[in-house]
Parts: C-alpha cells; structure tokens; sequence
C-alpha cells in the first residue's frame, strides 16, 4: 500500500495530474458559455481530461478530476454564469452539491477501476468502455439527483420551459435537460478513445523506457547485497 502511495505522488504523476486539473477548469469555463438542450445546460468537454486522467493515472486521479469539475460547475452557480445550477443551487443547495460533486467523482473514479480490470485482456476495449462509462455515470447521477429535487425543477420548468409544463418529472429530466447534451458527451468520449489510447500507450511506453533500466539495476544490486 505504502509503496502503491509512492508511485501515485511521484513526480510525473503529480505534474500529468496538474495539468489535467487546468484542462478540467479551463474546459469546463469554456464549455459553461455553450448552452444545449431546452434547459440550458451546458456542455461537459471536461469529460475527455477525466477519462485521460483515469486511464493514465488510475482511479485516484479520476476521482480527483472529477472533483474539480464538480466544484468548477458550482463556482459557475455561484457566481450566475451557469443559470440552471445557480437557480438549483438557490432553490435546492444541499442536493445540488451533492450531486454535482458526486456524479464527476463517481464517474472518475469507477472509469479507473474498470480500465485497470478490463486492460488485463483487452486494453483497446479498456479504453472504450472507461471513456463510456463516464459520460453514462455522470448522467445517471445527474437524473438521480435531479428526481431528488423535483420541485425545484418543477419550478424551473414553469418558469422557463413553458414546453414541458404538465409534463411528467422523468420527461422533463430526461428529454428537456440531459438527452442532447449526454449524446454528445458520449460521442465526444468515444471519439477520442483511440486518441486516448495511443496516449496512453506512448506514456506508458516512455515510463517504461526512462525508469526499467533504473528499476531492473536496483533489482541487481539487491539481489548483490543479498549474496
């Protein structure tokens, strides 16, 4: 375990991690001035850098990414820039945090774990599935949080998506706030998975070359020290 802590906070992992943090902040400011959908949800490009971060860095990275962009969109809310979270977050704020926090962390997180499973027979498939399932994740938790707070939904649709009024809750949900946006971000992922996965590969190609050396000389002079 100690050893496993070592690796994660070296050098390299700490400046890759730092710069997948600016990406997610930067994308995510970006992404927050393209509305999609009735509701005016905006676009998650910070998806890619979350699923890069998971397959590269493994399941700590992922969860941490997804923390940043959990709390980029609230600083959005806060702030007015993002009208539907700030207007959730005034209405409804124990849920809103909750949810925005949990979908990215969960999805990081649970795209790391099944890359390091699935890898082990079929990294090109890893890649694929670790870049779907956080576009899924995160949006089935949004709806889960979403139902949670219903009401304040409801109030936003009678204000400002006239179109959905008298509409069933799981409608309002599913068609008039997250169906557009999740396909894109789900092609958006996947797309990018070949991408993904020759990044990977060339990284992991250029770690192996720099430290296997160091690693396999260390190896040598332990087994010395053991004669």
């Amino acid at each position: 375990m100690e050893k496993k802590k070592r690796e994660f906070f070296s050098a390299r992992n700490i400046t890759f991690l730092a710069v997948l943090v600016a990406l997610v902040v930067v994308l995510q400011l970006w992404g927050s001035t393209i509305p999609v959908g009735a509701g005016g949800l905006n676009l998650s490009f910070v998806l890619v850098p979350v699923t890069l971060g998971a397959i590269i860095l493994g399941p700590i990275a992922g969860l941490i990414l997804g923390f940043v962009f959990g709390f980029v969109v609230l600083m959005t809310g806060v702030t007015g820039a993002n009208f539907f979270t700030a207007y959730v977050l005034n209405d409804s704020p124990f849920f809103t945090v909750v949810t925005v926090l949990l979908k990215g962390m969960v999805a990081g997180f649970v795209s790391g774990v099944l890359f390091n499973v699935i890898k082990k027979k079929n990294k090109y498939v890893a890649v694929f599935v670790a870049a779907a399932v956080v576009p899924l994740l995160n949006t089935g938790i949004f709806i889960l949080g979403a139902l949670c707070m219903s009401g304040s939904l409801k109030t936003f649709v009678s204000s400002y998506m006239p179109d959905f009024n008298g509409r069933n809750i799981m409608y309002i949900i599913v068609v008039g706030l997250v169906t557009v946006n999740f396909f894109i971000e789900l092609a958006i992922n996947l797309i990018c998975a070949p991408a993904l996965h020759t990044v990977e590969t060339v990284v992991e190609k250029q770690i192996l070359k720099k430290y296997a050396p160091k690693k396999i000389e260390e190896s040598v002079e332990e087994k010395e020290n053991n004669i």
